[in-house]
């Protein structure tokens, strides 16, 4: 089944972009704005509106395959590619891409998007939200091309099987931590509530207080509004480095100290932490990570610490996993590129003990949250992200949805 045509068309996303170094740095909010001048380059302000790209393969038999090109809400940060906005980079896909595509065939995704991957623009890879939506898109249409479902193609590619149950699904608040937490707990989700804990003054405590008390009230709400005792939602908190912030990146003493009182709040909960600190590159961000995983597993702790920051692409996963640096790894779909490498990651952490958390960003869209589900139901990941936005409801219902269609499909194909 060749590829005949290949489209773009400029999209929105369900969020935001955020110029994460201004509000590190104390920007303030005015109602769903922030007041300021942004500090990373390609923003004209702190916040602005999240940009998408679909790109849209057709087939000779007049199918249409399609996928979501997006970048993460904190673009330009931690290592991360730039601002993506639609009129930058579709002239990129038309001039880079398409001609590439366009009378190949869509028999074999890993090997048309390592192709896809390869491509370079004055000796730099493409962007990684352009290598994400037109991955999504050639496996779509690999996919239609086979009458297959994605993740069908997923574990005939690369050796799996497609999971027979819903992955957890991890769902993230915002701002909006205490409203946003009872849609969870009644929504039942398996890993909750992200809680957004990105300044020291505000949100953690300069002697993270305000976190604590946060994680008390939570775990009480879990409680109070649980429909039966059965129900154990995992915490799992972002806190984008402030308790590196509040006691030092490298002072694994105090950071344990803490974490270990947060463990005991928690309880009878688990407690889950990303982002403990941002040392500002990923070497250091390693080290730091790995030695305060060394602390907290010394004492006892049963704590689990997610890399996130300085930890974007595949080779960083790996990277992490070979050193033991966190007890998970955020696979930050956007992040990767291809569609490919986020499978190949989720693959690698599984295969040397690493937890496996296929995350992304609340700046997707709806299509590529569905691919990744697909993906996600070959490759078993401890975690999956409900995406895109803050609402809680909306991306829930598409991630829960998804898998929940998969399943349905493939009892009935069995029957």
């Amino acid at each position: 089944m060749k590829i005949v045509d290949v489209v773009c068309a400029p999209g929105r996303t369900g969020f935001y972009f955020d110029d994460q170094k201004a509000i590190k740095a104390g920007a303030k909010s005015n109602g769903a704005a922030y007041v300021g001048t942004p500090v990373t380059p390609g923003f004209t302000s702190i916040r602005q509106a999240g940009e998408s790209i679909s790109v849209l393969i057709v087939l000779e038999d007049g199918q249409v395959a399609w996928g979501d090109c997006a970048a993460v809400q904190y673009s330009g940060a931690g290592g991360r590619d730039p601002l993506f906005l639609a009129k930058d980079f579709i002239p990129v896909i038309d001039k880079y891409i398409k001609p590439t595509l366009i009378g190949k065939e869509a028999a074999n995704f890993r090997q048309l998007a390592k192709d896809m991957e390869a491509i370079t623009v004055d000796g730099q890879r493409l962007h990684t939200a352009i290598r994400y939506g037109v991955s999504q898109a050639l496996l779509d249409a690999v996919a239609k091309a086979q009458h297959k479902m994605m993740c069908e193609v997923v574990a005939e590619e690369y050796g799996l099987t497609v999971s027979e149950t819903p992955i957890p699904i991890f769902t993230q608040s915002g701002d909006n931590r205490y409203e946003n937490a009872d849609k969870m707990i009644m929504k039942g989700a398996a890993i909750l509530p992200h809680a957004l804990i990105n300044n020291v003054e505000t949100k953690l405590g300069k002697n993270g207080e305000i976190l604590k008390e946060y994680v008390g009230w939570l775990r009480d709400r879990i409680i109070e509004l649980r429909a039966d005792e059965d129900y154990e939602p995992i915490m799992h908190i972002d806190v984008y480095g402030t308790i590196g912030q509040a006691f030092g990146d490298d002072n694994f003493t105090k950071m344990a100290d803490y974490i270990g009182e947060l463990e005991q709040v928690a309880k009878p909960f688990k407690l889950r932490i990303e982002g403990p600190m941002d040392a500002g590159e990923r070497e250091k961000q390693m080290l730091c990570l790995k030695g305060l995983r060394e602390e907290i597993d010394k004492r006892g702790i049963n704590v689990e610490l997610v890399a996130d920051e300085w930890c974007n692409t595949l080779e960083d996963v790996i990277y992490f996993t070979d050193n033991k640096a966190g007890h998970m790894a955020q696979i930050k779909t956007p992040d990767l590129g291809g569609i490919n490498n986020t499978i190949e990651a989720v693959i690698y952490c599984k295969e040397h003990g690493m937890g496996a958390y296929q995350g992304g960003t609340c700046n997707e869209t709806n299509r590529s949250a569905e691919v990744c589900v697909q993906a996600a139901m070959a490759t078993k990941p401890e975690q999956i992200l409900a995406k895109p936005g803050m609402g809680v409801d909306e991306g829930f219902m598409i991630v829960y949805n998804e898998m929940s269609r998969i399943i349905a499909l493939r009892k009935a194909q069995n029957k």
